[in-house]
């Protein structure tokens, strides 16, 4: 009788545990199917939520530009806002479409605006800098694309502006800053009606080529 008591005590302890262990799966699997149904909305949302992130972004006005990327402090800068910082001028001779280019720019030195929004390179590389890289977008959504050493004046010789006069003639709104890159010969990468600047790295392309 000992025996059948313990016997049958066990059993209703093994009872009683795996009673516990189907409550516990079944809280686990309400709580992952909640937590699951929020994903499920969110994904499904994203599409949305994507483009409600994408609407949000307000509108660029005439003459600014978006700097961001792979920054820390994303921000927008005007023509009327590169007119108060300290200028630089430069004499270029450059062919293009049209010929020989030679004019006087004034503006700011790039590397100066795109030092404000305070890059994000590894220091833990040995001039981690130099992974980097700038994409300048301008009006009809041409673009061009610089490696940091070019502007920076650490490495350059010659530094890339954002020119706000040709000539002694300040650009309107319209028109917009233009790129001024006096090692070039050609005038490509003069990106004219200047309105995004983006700092990425190589390292995500090159490491995930391997």
């Amino acid at each position: 009788m000992t025996c059948g008591r313990q016997n049958q005590r066990r059993a209703g302890l093994a009872l009683a545990a795996a009673a516990l262990l189907l409550a516990g799966c079944g809280q686990s699997a309400d709580t992952k199917g909640a937590d699951g149904a929020k994903g499920g909305a969110a994904a499904g949302a994203s599409p949305s939520a994507s483009t409600s992130a994408k609407a949000s972004v307000a509108p660029l006005g005439p003459g600014e530009v978006r700097v961001g990327g792979e920054v820390a402090k994303p921000y927008s800068v005007t023509l009327a806002d590169l007119r108060k910082l300290p200028q630089a001028s430069v004499e270029v001779k450059f062919t293009s479409a049209k010929g020989e280019q030679r004019h006087t720019y004034q503006g700011v030195p790039l590397h100066d605006v795109l030092k404000t929004a305070e890059p994000r390179f590894d220091a833990a590389k040995k001039n981690g800098q130099l992974r980097g890289f700038v994409s300048a977008t301008g009006g009809g959504d041409y673009r061009a694309v610089f490696a940091w050493a070019e502007i920076d004046p650490g490495f350059a010789k010659s530094q890339v502006l954002l020119a706000v006069s040709e000539d002694g003639v300040a650009f309107d709104d319209a028109a917009g800053p233009r790129l001024v890159v006096p090692q070039d010969t050609k005038g490509g990468r003069y990106v004219s009606e200047l309105n995004q600047l983006w700092v990425g790295v190589v390292d995500p392309v090159v490491d995930g080529a391997k």
